[in-house]
């Protein structure tokens, strides 16, 4: 007799962007060159500050069991981070440090939400999000947004889907997949919606540090008074620090919600890597010149790739304000040939322009957009350059 797998297997899928990036591995492994564009990682190795601080704690013994929830220090530093640059009073006990943001946002699932409750999530998501929610018993409530409306959720939106089981709001904001920035004042008449209801919110905002033009990032927990007590803030090191592989993200939220979310990690995963949490200290303590580089090379690549979009025939892209990704409309080419095959829907644009062009991107579909693929742009301009050539070539059928 073989073992059965739960009913919950039926509704989680892996998640596709490593599913495109597995593809992409297994050509390159063939010895095809591919053009990868699939994965939200930094390009740029983690900052040598941030690598010393970790060979210091292993050289001090520090590889042994920390807290579950996080170390103090790290713990400490994060509330001081977020009291004094966020203007959102934490104290340490409402940080709940963890194995990446996903992890984060994991626990502030399991930790809010069951059988009978509803997640709003306005699509385009982040692509775990809402088997995320699946996971837990609750119900996703996908909420569509387009380009016509800057791909945000309006407060009269939210209430049209909002209902008594509605037990969380998730937001992100900069966005992936469309690097979307809330305005404060589009932030702030989503909080005066939300506080008309019972419902928490769930923000999302590990690409914070990454904003262009007139952008500019907000920590929704501070836009109104009450709202700290009923928002889990998430964030972490991967982005900002170009740390995707060291695994530390945190969450800020009410004292009784993030003693609950350590007590679940602490039976799930124990305490994040010791050595990780002593790098990531480092990294939000210690010097941000590292920061202002990346970024500064983050603007050059945004404006690029903007370009080169502006010149592909039949595409669109609303202008990232944040984040590293271009979410390109490609619905004009449904219903055309390319590489040989009919373009029905993202998913055959996405594997048809990785197996002709040997450009790999992510369907829209995986987002909750279908018509739309995401590129990421946290790669060097000649990649890009290579990138955007083969594309040109592809789409001309």
């Amino acid at each position: 007799m073989t073992m059965s797998l739960a009913e919950r297997s039926n509704s989680i899928a892996p998640s596709a962007t490593l599913a495109m990036a597995s593809a992409a591995r297994k050509l390159k492994g063939e010895g095809v060159a591919v053009l990868d564009f699939a994965l939200g990682e930094p390009d740029f190795p983690t900052p040598e500050n941030i690598q010393e601080a970790a060979i210091r704690a292993m050289k001090a013994g520090h590889t042994h069991y920390t807290p579950p929830a996080g170390m103090p220090e790290l713990k400490a530093a994060l509330a001081k981070l977020y009291t004094e640059q966020h203007g959102l009073p934490t104290r340490p006990d409402q940080v709940v440090v963890s194995n990446g943001a996903k992890q984060s946002l994991h626990n502030a699932l399991m930790a809010l939400c069951g059988p009978g409750d509803e997640v709003i999530i306005p699509a385009p998501y982040w692509v775990s999000y809402a088997d995320l929610v699946k996971l837990t018993g609750a119900t996703p409530i996908i909420v569509e947004t387009g380009e016509a409306d800057g791909f945000k959720l309006s407060p009269e939106k939210f209430l049209q889907f909002a209902t008594r089981r509605t037990k969380l709001l998730m937001i992100n904001s900069p966005s992936n997949p469309t690097g979307v920035v809330y305005s404060r004042a589009e932030l702030e008449a989503l909080a005066d919606v939300v506080l008309t209801t019972d419902a928490g919110v769930l923000s999302d905002e590990i690409y914070e540090q990454l904003c262009y033009g007139d952008a500019t990032p907000t920590c929704f927990a501070t836009l109104r008074p009450g709202l700290a007590d009923r928002t889990i803030t998430v964030s972490g090191v991967s982005k900002t620090y170009a740390m995707t592989g060291w695994r530390i993200g945190w969450s800020v939220a009410p004292a009784s919600v993030s003693k609950f979310m350590g007590d679940i990690q602490s039976q799930e995963t124990s305490n994040p890597c010791s050595i990780s949490q002593w790098a990531a200290l480092e990294a939000i303590t210690g010097p941000q010149d590292s920061v202002k580089r990346m970024h500064s090379e983050f603007i050059a690549r945004r404006e690029y790739v903007l370009g080169r979009i502006a010149s592909l025939p039949g595409v669109t892209c609303v202008p990232p304000g944040g984040a590293f990704y271009a979410f390109m409309n490609i619905s004009s080419y449904f219903g055309r040939t390319l590489g040989g095959r009919v373009i029905s829907d993202s998913t055959d644009f996405c594997l048809t322009a990785l197996s002709h062009a040997h450009v790999a991107l992510v369907m829209g579909s995986a987002f909750g957009a279908e018509g739309y693929a995401r590129l990421s742009f946290a790669t060097d301009l000649e990649t890009l350059r290579k990138g955007f050539d083969a594309l040109e070539e592809f789409l001309k059928g």
